[in-house]
């Protein structure tokens, strides 16, 4: 079915402000949808291709707010079948504008289609039940009701940290529906290990170190057991950004040739400092320290051997590739990848944009 033939139900860029418990807190936090909608915009206005921007309404009367990218300088003849879109799943307390230094190089020669996932961003906060299982359920239902909605019958599934812990659930789910897919630092994927006995030590066996998690990560993990992961940005109230900037300041780094200000980091307080949703989704899934209660490497096996999968890395990342390499072990007859993107660390989209945006534009390219 070709995307841009199909009527979605659509919405027009409105806001509509949370009436929750935490609504009588709009001069304590300073936030609102209104201001996330303003501080995205400004990212945006950075593409140049065409840009449709919009709520796609599910079935649930749930909105997922939908970016959609085409080039407006290539036009493909009438009888070249269309290519596979790309669609690229964000991460933990992301958004859609994080990807911003990937939308429009990857939008050459294909459409491009980023959403927040529900809960996160723009896109409706739903409340999420506390068993792991039926929040990951709500996670994936949501996703395969957006692609109905959309109009895609198939895609290249491209999925960041919790994206892509929630792309690999949902291509084993309906496979029919990924033509590869693409996994960039993934969460959730090794099991939690067991504390190491005195005698399992000094044995010779060789252990390969990777960096320890940043200082926001190991602030969010003795959060998350307490509370929902983000809800110190939310009792910070007004200093809030502050705080973002001071445990974040590397999103400003990694985008100031495109932003001069706290844009960047503005952008992420907007996207967590509203009614808290995905993320109750996410405590739910995971444990202390962040590790998921139902580990993705005991289920990769459940994904067909014919679907491709490309896992990236950053060299620099605290998340361990050996989960890739296990993956190969487990799909050993299987056509999956693992590569290593240097000098990149979790984000590694924005960290190496151009190398990230080549190797996925190659994989892209090897579907059709």
């Amino acid at each position: 079915m070709d995307p841009a033939a199909t009527t979605a139900p659509i919405q027009t860029d409105c806001e509509t402000e949370s009436t929750s418990v935490w609504s009588w807190w709009p001069s304590w936090r300073p936030t609102s949808m209104s201001l996330l909608k303003t501080t995205e915009s400004k990212i945006l206005a950075c593409i140049q291709n065409d840009l449709w921007a919009r709520f796609v309404t599910l079935p649930n009367q749930d909105r997922i707010w939908t970016l959609t990218l085409t080039n407006k300088v290539v036009r493909k003849p009438a009888t070249q079948a269309p290519k596979s879109p790309l669609v690229m799943v964000h991460g933990f307390g992301g958004g859609v504008g994080l990807w911003i230094r990937n939308l429009e190089p990857l939008s050459r020669s294909r459409s491009v289609y980023a959403f927040d996932l529900l809960g996160f961003g723009r896109s409706s906060r739903p409340p999420f039940p506390s068993d792991a299982a039926k929040a990951e359920e709500q996670f994936v239902d949501s996703i395969e009701q957006w692609r109905q909605s959309v109009g895609l019958e198939n895609m290249i599934l491209l999925g960041h940290s919790l994206g892509g812990y929630l792309a690999t659930s949902y291509a084993i789910q309906y496979p029919s529906r990924v033509s590869h897919l693409i996994l960039v630092d993934p969460w959730g994927f090794p099991e939690r290990p067991q504390p190491q006995t005195q005698e399992g030590q000094g044995q010779g066996t060789e252990v390969v170190k990777r960096p320890s998690p940043p200082r926001w990560v190991k602030a969010i993990a003795t959060v998350v057991s307490f509370f929902n992961p983000l809800a110190v940005i939310r009792a910070a109230g007004p200093w809030g950004p502050g705080l973002v900037n001071r445990f974040r300041p590397d999103f400003k780094r990694k985008f100031e040739d495109l932003f001069d200000d706290d844009t960047m980091t503005q952008y992420i307080y907007h996207c967590n400092a509203q009614t808290p949703s995905g993320e109750v989704g996410f405590r739910a899934m995971s444990e202390s320290l962040g590790w998921a209660k139902r580990p993705m490497l005991q289920r990769v096996h459940l994904l067909p051997p014919s679907m491709p999968v490309t896992m990236l890395y950053g060299a620099q990342s605290w998340v361990d590739s050996s989960s890739g390499d296990r993956m190969v072990q487990i799909r050993s007859q299987a056509h999956t990848k693992v590569l290593l993107i240097n000098n990149a660390s979790h984000h590694v989209y924005a960290d190496q944009p151009e190398e990230f945006n080549r190797v996925v534009e190659n994989i892209c390219n090897s579907v059709n």
